[in-house]
């Protein structure tokens, strides 16, 4: 298949860094370059939200003009590390265009964009040969990483492209103070649309400017158009030849000159097919329209043994449960406090906003300190914090748990995109370390690790622990999850289900072995259970909703069988799997024991995540054989 956009008509540009302007030659074919490579983004990015796989259009499409300035330079200096550093992983489609205009990869390559198996991920991941030359995709983790670089090589300078959206994050003051500091000669690009995920911050984040925060950690500060391309190759050039850190603040609309999407936070996500066709159209590229219009795709949507093919998720229920929770709390206001990290549409809080703003704060891209915010609010008996986030990011707080722990902070906290299942966004952003989370002494502790295996166990839930003090912890996943079904058909969680916090569910009896698993991986299991019982062996279900409670009665009655096989999708060195053979040996049991979990680097797409670990069905299957085997 052919890309339907011509890149052959890119023309590289090389510059000086002594050149202090363009020449109306360069303007013209810089001019063009950037429409050419905008052109390209919109349609490739478009071409996988066709395929269903997601993506981001706008940020990439924002920095176009610097990245290709700062590229000409880079080919006219060794001075410059020739590495396009980018702090913000989601724009990552432009790395891929650049790769392709450096000659690491064919422009046909593109169309593959975030599928599996192609190394197009949704974050960029080190890989050389094909010319990504970093990782990212946890805001505020890279410029730290770049003043190593710097520091490593002083005769070199080094670039690092941010957005107004990256820069909140904590990390980044850090290393701002120690770039001035040291006197790295480290530049920074920052893209400054007034846009994020959830808003535009001059709304929600009143105070905060990038240019004066930066300025004030002692950083030299040009501002201007990132449009206007005399004045941004001036700035450019001027802040490569200063000595020292020098941070451009570039302002402009997001996704600026695509309608639909321009100064909007759809920008920030994949751009919707219908709009790439109306902009594509209007640019007169027809072969990208067609291809866009007829991509063939095969849909198919997979039912499982022993569940609904109706499906739904947990992580949107999750704010719709809490708001049916707060509709019969008198000033909920003065009890609940929930803040949100830029992600509220992903853990469902947007419906808190919408239903409940009296208890709701845009807490912007600051994880850290919007989960002690609310661990300061929960600080008292009778008040709780709700935070959430992706689980991904549990890791950024770690330490906020423990402090919050300490001070008796009650704070419920929702972590969606768990595990590994739906996540093009791929390794950086697979929420595979819940367990961390499990990190206090025993003596005493109340923490509470939850993970429904559907919206209705989610909701039954929710209605015992919302108002349990201490740090609760409830899991979800992006993907949607049917509803289990018992032998006779009806809905497990359904009418008259209760959750018992600590307590482990037996979804089928067994006589040969035990499953035992939780969350999105609770159908797949019991998928491969009635598989095998068709087969003549009788192996049982365990859900362990609660992940980091020991039942002594269930952990008793699976010992006692020949097998147990631990199932889920975290990681395999940090999850329950390592965790429960040892909970067995201790009582004295000893049935033969394994667990399956995440092992390997993802390599991107959506539904075959699970599959590239070993977590299908048939994968199940095949490790319950060999446990049966004498």
């Amino acid at each position: 298949m052919v890309f339907p956009i011509d890149l052959s008509k890119y023309t590289s540009l090389k510059f000086d860094l002594q050149q202090t302007a363009l020449t109306e030659e360069q303007q013209r074919i810089l001019t063009d370059n950037i429409q050419l490579v905008r052109d390209c983004l919109v349609f490739f990015t478009a071409l996988a939200n066709v395929k269903g796989l997601g993506g981001h259009t706008g940020g990439a499409f924002d920095i176009v003009p610097e990245m290709l300035i700062v590229d000409g330079f880079m080919k006219g200096s060794v001075a410059l590390h020739p590495v396009y550093f980018d702090e913000a992983g989601h724009r990552v489609a432009i790395q891929y265009v650049m790769a392709v205009l450096n000659g690491y990869k064919k422009p046909e390559s593109l169309l593959h964009y975030r599928e599996y198996g192609k190394g197009f991920y949704g974050h960029p991941e080190r890989d050389e040969d094909n010319g990504v030359f970093f990782s990212s995709g946890r805001l505020g983790h890279l410029w730290s990483y770049v003043n190593g670089v710097a520091e490593a090589d002083k005769t070199k300078t080094v670039v690092m492209f941010g957005s107004d959206g990256s820069q909140m994050e904590g990390d980044n003051a850090e290393a701002a103070r120690y770039a001035v500091a040291r006197k790295l000669s480290v530049k920074l690009f920052i893209d400054d649309n007034d846009v994020t995920i959830a808003g535009h911050p001059s709304q929600y984040m009143k105070g905060y400017d990038v240019a004066r925060t930066l300025a004030g950690q002692g950083l030299a500060i040009s501002v201007g158009n990132g449009e206007d391309l005399n004045a941004l190759f001036a700035r450019i050039q001027g802040a490569l030849v200063a000595a020292g850190p020098v941070a451009l603040v570039n302002k402009r609309p997001m996704a600026v000159g695509v309608p639909g999407i321009e100064g909007s936070p759809k920008g920030h996500d994949v751009i919707a097919v219908n709009l790439a066709v109306d902009y594509l159209t209007a640019r007169g590229l027809s072969d990208a329209v067609e291809m866009l219009q007829t991509y063939p795709l095969k849909k198919t949507k997979d039912t499982y043994l022993g569940s609904t093919a109706e499906t739904g998720k947990v992580r949107d229920d999750f704010g719709r449960a809490v708001c049916e929770l707060l509709d019969s709390m008198a000033n909920p206001a003065d009890k609940v406090l929930v803040v949100d990290s830029d992600l509220e549409g992903s853990c469902g809080l947007h419906h808190i906003r919408k239903n409940h703003p009296e208890v709701y704060v845009h807490g912007g891209i600051m994880e850290r300190n919007n989960y002690s915010v609310a661990a300061g609010f929960g600080s008292e008996s009778g008040r709780q914090g709700i935070f959430g986030t992706f689980a991904a990011f549990l890791e950024m707080v770690v330490s906020e748990i423990t402090m919050a722990r300490l001070n008796h902070a009650n704070v419920l906290a929702h972590f969606s995109h768990s595990g590994i299942d739906d996540m093009a966004d791929n390794t950086c952003h697979f929420g595979i370390n819940n367990f961390f989370a499990d990190n206090a002494v025993a003596e005493g502790d109340a923490t509470r690790l939850y993970f429904p295996a559907d919206t209705l166990q989610l909701r039954a839930m929710l209605k015992e622990v919302f108002h349990d003090s201490g740090l609760r912890f409830l899991f979800s996943t992006r993907s949607a999850t049917p509803y289990l079904l018992t032998e006779k058909g009806d809905k497990v969680f359904g009418d008259g289900y209760v959750f018992r916090p600590g307590k482990d569910e037996l979804i089928r009896e067994g006589k040969d072995g035990y499953l035992v698993t939780y969350g999105e991986m609770t159908y797949r299991c019991l998928d491969a259970v009635l598989q095998l019982r068709n087969r003549g062996i009788t192996v049982g279900l365990i859900n362990k909703p609660t992940l980091n409670v020991i039942d002594e009665e269930m952990l008793e009655k699976v010992g006692g069988s020949p097998f147990v096989l631990v199932v889920e999708s975290q990681n395999s060195k940090t999850g329950l799997g390592i965790r429960y053979g040892t909970w067995l040996l201790e009582r004295g049991l000893h049935p033969r024991y394994g667990y399956l979990g995440t092992s390997k680097i993802g390599q991107g797409g959506i539904a075959e995540q699970l599959p590239h670990q070993g977590l299908a069905v048939d994968d199940i299957i095949k490790k319950i054989l060999s446990l049966l085997r004498p």
